[in-house]
């Protein structure tokens, strides 16, 4: 941790970043036949965009200028390369978009698939190269019983091998069933469709881009689950979902299968303990980590409701890409919930000072009617009105404190509106009626944390300080400015 705070900024300065064509394009095809030029210049000429955005994650940034060269003379449409996105790569990122004054994105690379509603969006995923016969080996290796029940799942840039593998597959393995990806959530006029949840057909399984039916009769916890990509968010998101199933996984890297041996129920105790230190907590952070994400500022508003439901503060932060130097800086934040897409949602927050919790996570600690079953929600719109876990709180005319015990401290808690309720109408003010004879106190936590700091801030000393003429500052970068070692005076 002592790293993040400090570091070599000559060596930061000077670090180059060598990336080969290599690296990023695949080996299997073209360049063409890769990025889908074809494919993405009748995209853009049959709904005549003028002004195109191509978002590129790092490690494919080095075939982008080839690539908007080659889109430009297919089309009519100027194009612009995002490339630092605001948030995760994986999402769409929309606002730098919307800041060239783009008519539509284009995706490429690894995507969580998140569903965006501001502007018209093609999916590029790439062709990543993976040996399908030894990939089909592995699974006849892991899978010994013929009739075993198993869906495939896969990342984005493995979808191209997966028809060519069922059909190695499909003879001899009658229950395997394939995934497949549902990208038609944006359409060419921006217009947003919710994943279709079939209620004649509770056998199909919509969730994170991902569409798959189940057997007659059958559940998802009959089912195994046989992952086709590298180790990583995609794969622990999809497990810490479906807990129940048992996880194998190919990695075409280096063309080996695998049972997947973490322990689910230690990464659960471990998101419980999490859920436990927002309980304990008072003043809560709310990290808004995507601006793309359908339904976000929703979301937003429902945790912010709950936890003034639940007799806390809450204080909502934007700063793009979280580190530990970042969240230092606020200390009277107890918890952190983050607003992001499922795969970035499960953030590791073990170097960070305090925990960073999911909105389903602060949910189960403010709202008494959700109980902690084993279930896990990665998908924060799950929990919105009309989602497919969606609890309401309890009504705030029959809400009152209530006291439990914590399980880290072991001193007693309360949660509630408190008095913050009267005659059905919240307080705007913080200074609230505590009993009969009148007296007040301040209910500001954040407040009350500042009063006790023995630092709290530069004094002002207004009046004091004399006013002097602007002079010249100093010129350069702060590793080495211009008249350093000069003996000059400070300005």
């Amino acid at each position: 941790m002592t790293e993040a705070f400090s570091s070599n900024s000559e060596s930061v300065i000077q670090r180059s970043v060598d990336v080969s064509a290599t690296e990023a394009r695949s080996p299997v095809a073209s360049l063409e036949d890769t990025y889908q030029i074809s494919e993405t210049c009748h995209f853009i000429n049959s709904n005549e965009f003028k002004k195109v955005a191509l978002q590129f994650p790092d490690e494919l940034l080095v075939d982008s200028i080839a690539v908007a060269a080659a889109i430009q003379r297919g089309s009519n449409a100027k194009t612009y390369i995002l490339g630092d996105t605001s948030y995760g790569s994986c999402c769409v990122d929309e606002v730098a978009a919307e800041h060239a004054g783009a008519d539509c994105i284009v995706h490429y690379g690894q995507s969580c698939l998140s569903a965006s509603r501001r502007l018209p969006l093609m999916y590029v995923f790439g062709k990543r190269a993976i040996d399908v016969q030894q990939c089909a080996s592995s699974f006849r290796d892991l899978y010994t019983d013929l009739q075993s029940h198993v869906v495939i799942l896969y990342d984005v840039v493995y979808s191209h091998a997966i028809d060519s593998l069922m059909q190695l597959l499909g003879d001899s393995y009658p229950n395997v069933v394939a995934s497949s990806l549902r990208t038609d959530h944006c359409h060419g006029n921006g217009r947003y469709d919710q994943e279709p949840s079939d209620s004649q057909d509770d056998r199909v399984i919509c969730k994170f881009g991902r569409q798959f039916r189940l057997k007659e009769g059958k559940n998802t916890e009959d089912y195994g689950m046989f992952f086709i990509g590298r180790e990583g968010l995609t794969l622990t998101n999809f497990m810490m979902t479906w807990n129940r199933c048992r996880f194998s996984s190919f990695d075409p890297e280096t063309s080996l299968g695998r049972t997947e041996s973490v322990n689910i129920n230690k990464a659960l105790m471990k998101r419980y303990y999490a859920i436990e230190r927002a309980k304990d907590a008072n003043v809560v952070g709310i990290l808004v980590g995507t601006l793309g994400v359908a339904n976000y500022l929703t979301i937003i508003e429902q945790v912010k409701e709950s936890i003034r439901k639940a007799g806390k503060k809450s204080y909502m932060f934007a700063m793009g890409k979280l580190n530990v130097p970042k969240l230092a800086n606020f200390l009277e934040i107890d918890v952190y919930v983050l607003v992001a897409c499922p795969e970035n949602s499960l953030l590791d927050s073990s170097e960070f000072y305090r925990p960073v919790v999911t909105p389903f996570e602060m949910e189960v600690a403010c709202n008494r009617n959700r109980e902690w079953s084993g279930e896990y929600i990665t998908d924060f719109r799950d929990l919105l009105p009309g989602g497919s876990s969606h609890v309401d709180f309890s009504d705030p005319d029959a809400n009152e404190e209530m006291t439990d015990v914590s399980l880290i401290t072991g001193a007693l808690r309360t949660s509630g509106l408190r008095s913050e309720l009267e005659n059905g109408t919240p307080q705007s003010s913080s200074v609230v009626l505590r009993n009969q004879t009148l007296t007040v106190a301040n209910a500001n936590t954040a407040a009350s944390f500042l009063a006790g700091r023995s630092w709290q801030g530069l004094e002002q000393k207004l009046g004091q300080t004399p006013v002097v003429k602007a002079v010249e500052g100093r010129r350069g970068i702060a590793i080495a400015y211009e008249d350093e070692g000069n003996n000059t005076k400070d300005c």
